[in-house]
């Protein structure tokens, strides 16, 4: 099977609320790519500047490997809860027609593609073309030093908290993905989106380099 099409080139140029975004998170039996597997996933769609709830997804996905005694501390997922899900195979056609042709919303990137390669295929380099860290978004907004990033913790939780977006349940696949959804839309408010921020300039800022955000005229 096909992984999701990417969205059109031109669509960088477009204002940033006329594109369509996915916010997506995973929860897994671990973080090893070689033996580790997805156990959840959640989506919640960005449309027209909008989170679109009707399209929402939370998938629980039966692994082939059991979720490991750290990674059940974390996401409170047990084989038992697991057991009778579909499998990752059944699943892949629900996640990638919820990832067509729009970009991609995670927080800290490295785990939510290397995962994506590992069920779709493709090279790394095409998904982070497609993909917006809005970790890194929240790193822009606080222009802070290495150092004092550092201190902060950019830990998805906290990170809500200090920006008064809501958490309901930590470490739960659409909630994380909810919560990740509600950040970007703050962060691209506060980052120029009055001054016509385009898709281009939210991928600009997004990339992990430390690169400064760009200007607003407000």
């Amino acid at each position: 099977m096909r992984g999701p099409a990417p969205p059109p080139r031109r669509t960088r140029g477009s204002p940033w609320r006329d594109a369509g975004y996915a916010a997506l998170d995973f929860e897994t039996t671990g973080l090893d790519l070689r033996a580790d597997a997805v156990v959840s996933f959640g989506v919640a769609p960005v449309i027209d500047g909008r989170i679109r709830m009707s399209e929402a997804i939370h998938q629980l996905i039966e692994p082939d490997v059991p979720p490991s005694p750290r990674s059940q501390t974390i996401h409170e997922l047990r084989p038992q809860d697991l057991a009778g899900s579909p499998r990752l195979e059944e699943a892949r056609a629900v996640l990638a027609a919820a990832l067509e042709r729009r970009l991609l919303l995670v927080w800290f990137a490295d785990v939510e593609v290397s995962f994506l390669r590992a069920i779709f295929g493709g090279r790394v380099r095409s998904w982070r073309r497609r993909t917006i860290d809005v970790r890194n978004l929240a790193i822009a907004i606080d222009g802070a030093p290495t150092s004092v990033r550092n201190e902060m913790g950019y830990a998805l939780t906290t990170t809500a908290r200090r920006f008064e977006v809501p958490v309901a349940n930590p470490h739960e696949a659409f909630d994380d993905a909810l919560v990740t959804a509600q950040l970007f839309l703050v962060f691209a408010d506060r980052l120029g989106a009055s001054a016509g921020a385009t898709v281009r300039d939210i991928l600009r800022t997004a990339r992990p380099r430390g690169r400064r955000p760009w200007r607003s005229s407000t």
